[in-house]
């Protein structure tokens, strides 16, 4: 991806304070680091900006393990994605925007969904579950201090548990604590997150066949 990074040096560095150099690293994050190259094929910019304060890092990582990842949600993992998307368009923070629409266009499987979430939710043809829960991500992000019983009980309405509830509730939190957090930082995205789980391009296809 070097060529990449060269044609945007906008996206350059990924962090306005220093980024430590992996090999100084102790070796349980240096692990991390390379599962998540394994597994993703990059290490997340945040994680290499997050290594400034290793026990930090850890704090962070396990939280979003716990949050993200766990299958002990009646929230499913596109559905907490979608949270962090909007969150991140309210908030206008650039980096969690670009990788967690990539994760939506993964595990979606489409695009353009994802590509009109992180613009303006309102505009999707959402079912009801949908957007009683968005509605309440952004009303919790834009007026915290007008969240009020009624709010709880369109989640309710809407067939969500008091667990649910609670899981809405903690991941907007989060999400809002992480976009303050890399905008603090001054952390830009992963210039492999654009690229990623996109519609191939029907010009390069139509090019491709008259050749």
């Amino acid at each position: 991806m070097a060529n990449k990074r060269e044609t945007l040096p906008q996206l350059q560095e990924m962090s306005k304070l220093p980024v430590p150099d992996p090999d100084t690293l102790d070796e349980d994050i240096q692990k991390y680091m390379a599962v998540c190259e394994e597994k993703l094929g990059l290490v997340p910019n945040v994680i290499r900006a997050k290594a400034l304060r290793q026990e930090s890092l850890r704090t962070f990582i396990s939280k979003y393990n716990q949050l993200m990842l766990s299958d002990d949600s009646g929230l499913s993992r596109l559905e907490r994605e979608m949270i962090a998307v909007v969150v991140s368009c309210y908030n206008h923070c650039v980096y969690c925007i670009t990788s967690h629409s990539q994760a939506v266009r993964e595990l979606s499987g489409d695009p353009v969904f994802g590509d009109i979430l992180m613009t303006n939710y309102r505009e999707l043809n959402l079912s009801d579950r949908h957007r009683a829960m968005l509605d309440f991500t952004w009303k919790m992000t834009s007026t915290p201090w007008l969240i009020g019983d009624g709010d709880r009980q369109s989640l309710y309405d809407a067939g969500f548990s008091h667990e649910d509830v609670y899981d809405i509730i903690d991941t907007v939190a989060y999400f809002n604590y992480t976009n303050r957090m890399t905008h603090g930082l001054g952390m830009l995205p992963n210039v492999d997150y654009f690229g990623m789980d996109r519609l191939p391009d029907p010009r390069a296809e139509a090019k491709e066949a008259a050749e």
